[in-house]
């Protein structure tokens, strides 16, 4: 004789029902079916379309787009064609540029424009490695050695032309010393206007011109007694234009008298010998002379 019973777990049968057989009605809100029997299926409605996809809507317009940029540069083409062919003729006109191209070095060029003014000093810049700014008055003496200026005054003439000179040194060729302009003359500059100069004089050692030494006592600072051989020598002047480096003219003989020892010297100890300076009054009366 064999027993049923209810799975581990489930309730036991009341004494009004049959084991295991379904209940009579449906099972009430909220509850479970009977055992072996499935779930009924819910009923919600119609079911909802699908979300439209925005990436896809994002594709369409993009495409739209540039379907209307496609046709917007046939028309465009077919209107430049239009012009460049003449009824009357069956080949094209071409038509030359008149303004060449400026090559950048990137790859595209672009026409000057005409009414740009110019860049400051690029026109009066000469073909010069050797050109160069001056920061300081001093770098004027540089035109004696054949180095252009760029940022003094363009020469113009002699008689609005401001002026510095310089003079070199026998024992140091290359070492050039500026040398006095009385302040009075029409062509004196301050120091801080050396933009404002045109006219470099520069003096130039004479070799060979080294005249008898004459002796000069001092005393060093040891209060030692020295003699120095005090030398004369010869310059010759010459006038260049500041910002090209270029002579615009001669200022001849300048002499470095020897006639009496000066209060101060400076002379080289290993020969114990100094050189007369270039006479500051032939200086400016070659000055006045070229200047005038």
């Amino acid at each position: 004789m064999s027993e049923n019973y209810p799975p581990y777990g489930e309730p036991q049968p009341g004494p009004n029902t049959t084991p295991w057989s379904a209940p009579p009605g449906p099972p009430q809100q909220g509850g479970y079916p009977p055992y072996g029997q499935p779930p009924p299926t819910p009923h919600y409605g119609a079911p909802l379309p699908p979300a439209p996809n925005k990436s896809n809507q994002g594709l369409i317009i993009g495409l739209v787009a540039g379907a209307v940029v496609l046709i917007l540069a046939i028309c465009g083409a077919g209107v430049g064609l239009l012009l460049a062919y003449d009824d009357d003729d069956s080949e094209p006109t071409v038509v030359a540029s008149s303004a060449p191209t400026l090559d950048t070095g990137s790859g595209t060029g672009s026409a000057p424009d005409p009414a740009a003014p110019p860049t400051p000093g690029a026109a009066d810049q000469p073909n010069n490695n050797n050109s160069m700014t001056a920061r300081y008055s001093s770098d004027l003496s540089n035109v004696c050695e054949g180095s252009p200026i760029l940022n003094t005054a363009p020469y113009n003439g002699p008689t609005s032309a401001k002026a510095y000179t310089f003079s070199n040194n026998p024992d140091r060729p290359t070492s050039w010393s500026s040398k006095y302009i009385p302040s009075d003359k029409p062509y004196y500059a301050k120091s801080e206007d050396y933009q404002k100069v045109s006219v470099v004089g520069c003096l130039k050692f004479d070799e060979g011109s080294e005249g008898s030494p004459k002796k000069c006592q001092y005393k060093d600072k040891s209060e030692k007694q020295i003699t120095i051989d005090y030398v004369s020598s010869r310059y010759t002047l010459t006038f260049y234009a500041a910002k090209t480096a270029e002579k615009i003219g001669g200022g001849g003989t300048v002499t470095a008298p020897t006639t009496r020892c000066p209060s101060f010297i400076s002379y080289d100890k290993a020969t114990m010998r100094a050189y007369a300076a270039p006479d500051s009054g032939t200086i400016e009366a070659a000055l006045d002379k070229f200047l005038s």
